[in-house]
């Protein structure tokens, strides 16, 4: 029997009417500002998603834009009247930035209550220590999904993160140990990765490998959240043309699993929604608001 196919697209629209309902309770309107550094194609589609979503949630969406030109310490310095300016609630820096700019250092430059991406060092230990704070946007969509596949208690799920990333893979891991998962982290170091792997209730592959996983790796019954996005050749459908894939060979896998996440429509609309639910969480903090029932 098939596995249900979890629609992300479908669970990002909720979180994004749950985040609208809460942002028309609030005293006032949470501002989101977006940073875009350069003339990266894919940035820029991805920027105006995320100003048309904001609006449409009815917040405020300010969008700063920043010639491929700009130097570290412009970047940094636009960052830091963001963070002055005590109607920005969420600051969000467009990744990849042009060669030459550092982006660890300016993400480090964020006020972390205004962090929405959950990328600086204290947001991380935050997360690490249990403390509250803004949590990375594509890890929570993740579990979100999960919950929607297996119900709200995840308590005593054995997961499996197949990455270590600082933006995917740990993060993923800290959200589903608090949870209550019992988490194992794989990598491209793991003996016997496969055999690991069949040990998963919940599967996170986050690697940005192709179709890596199989179906041979997967538990009956498991539930695949297949966080890779990967472009592939697809000569089927003309000359130089591609596709998107998972890190999950999605056919195989889906004969297996008993739910498993597409590639595209899967994690990835999560992450604008997860943002956007962010950006509502960090006025409340900042402002003194009570968090709206439902987020």
């Amino acid at each position: 029997m098939a596995a249900v196919k979890i629609d992300g697209t479908g669970v990002a629209a909720d979180v994004r009417s749950a985040v609208a309902a809460a942002v028309s309770t609030l005293p006032g309107t949470p501002c989101l500002a977006v940073v875009l550094v350069g003339e990266d194609p894919a940035s820029e589609v991805y920027v105006r998603n995320k100003v048309k979503m904001t609006e449409a949630a009815g917040m405020v969406s300010l969008h700063h834009r920043l010639p491929a030109t700009a130097t570290q310490g412009e970047v940094e310095a636009l960052i830091e009247r963001l963070n002055a300016d005590p109607e920005v609630d969420g600051i969000l820096l467009q990744l990849p930035l042009p060669k030459g700019l550092d982006a660890d250092a300016a993400i480090e430059k964020i006020d972390p209550d205004k962090d929405v991406d959950g990328l600086t060092e204290v947001s991380a230990g935050r997360l690490s220590l249990g403390k509250p704070g803004l949590r990375p946007c594509t890890p929570v969509g993740s579990v979100i999904l999960a919950k929607r596949a297996l119900g709200d208690d995840l308590s005593g799920k054995n997961v499996v993160v197949i990455g270590r990333s600082i933006l995917v893979g740990k993060p993923a891991a800290l959200l589903f140990l608090a949870e209550n998962c019992t988490v194992t982290i794989a990598h491209s170091k793991t003996a016997d990765l496969a055999e690991v792997c069949r040990g998963a209730d919940i599967l996170v592959p986050a690697v940005g490998r192709p179709e890596m996983v199989r179906g041979d790796w997967v538990k009956p019954g498991a539930a695949i959240i297949d966080v890779g996005i990967n472009r592939v050749p697809a000569p089927e459908k003309g000359e130089g043309k591609t596709r998107l894939v998972g890190d999950a060979h999605y056919d195989s896998c889906a004969e297996v699993a008993g739910f498993i996440t597409p590639v595209p429509g899967g994690v990835g609309p999560m992450t604008i929604a997860c943002l956007l639910r962010n950006t509502v969480l960090a006025a409340c903090a900042r402002r003194g608001w009570a968090v709206p029932a439902g987020l």
